[in-house]
């Protein structure tokens, strides 16, 4: 059956890096970032005036639900050609929004495929020291409102999406340490090849 991965977590988790790792472990997999479509945003900011800020209201209002809706339109486009489409994106509230995901898992049935979410674990401070290395101009305003930035992330696993009828659909992806990555990026790949 065809899958789409969501590889998923709070900003600087390592989801890049689990997403490409994972993609080049796995068969027939399309890749697709969102930070790619971070190009076009800075366009909109351009054109409409607004100082690139991607925590403003601005971004909110006019960006960042367009980014998903792109997203997941490729992916789905990309399932009638290859048997796995694995995104990386925070997708941070619509993890947590029942008709959301609900809505996605219909139009995965129509496609024949199923939703497996990856949820990159992270701890706080560890995401904070990789954004500091990352240097992303993304990442500015939260660095620089890191209190207020961090209280807004929601780290709790997204255990609601868990089916205990389904084996694969949610898995906690561990990477904190060089040692869990290796430990987690095998006991993902040996359970989504299953």
């Amino acid at each position: 059956m065809k899958k789409l991965i969501l590889v998923t977590s709070p900003p600087a988790c390592g989801k890049t890096f689990v997403s490409k790792e994972l993609s080049k472990a796995l068969k027939h997999v399309v890749y697709l970032d969102k930070d790619t479509l971070i190009l076009l945003s800075k366009q909109i900011f351009k054109v409409a005036g607004e100082e690139y800020n991607r925590s403003s209201d601005f971004f909110e209002e006019n960006i960042r639900n367009y980014e998903y809706e792109t997203i997941v339109a490729l992916a789905l486009e990309a399932l009638d050609y290859d048997d796995i489409a694995l995104i990386n994106a925070p997708f941070t509230r619509e993890i947590r929004d029942k008709a959301y995901m609900k809505d996605l898992k219909e139009k995965l049935r129509e496609k024949n495929a199923r939703l497996v979410v990856v949820w990159v674990e992270t701890s706080i401070e560890v995401c904070k020291q990789r954004m500091i290395r990352r240097n992303s101009d993304r990442d500015t305003w939260k660095l620089e409102h890191w209190d207020e930035y961090i209280a807004g992330c929601n780290f709790n696993i997204p255990t609601e999406l868990d089916d205990i009828e389904t084996v694969d659909d949610l898995l906690i992806f561990k990477n904190s340490s060089d040692e869990e990555f290796t430990n987690s990026m095998s006991e993902c790949v040996k359970q989504l090849e299953e």
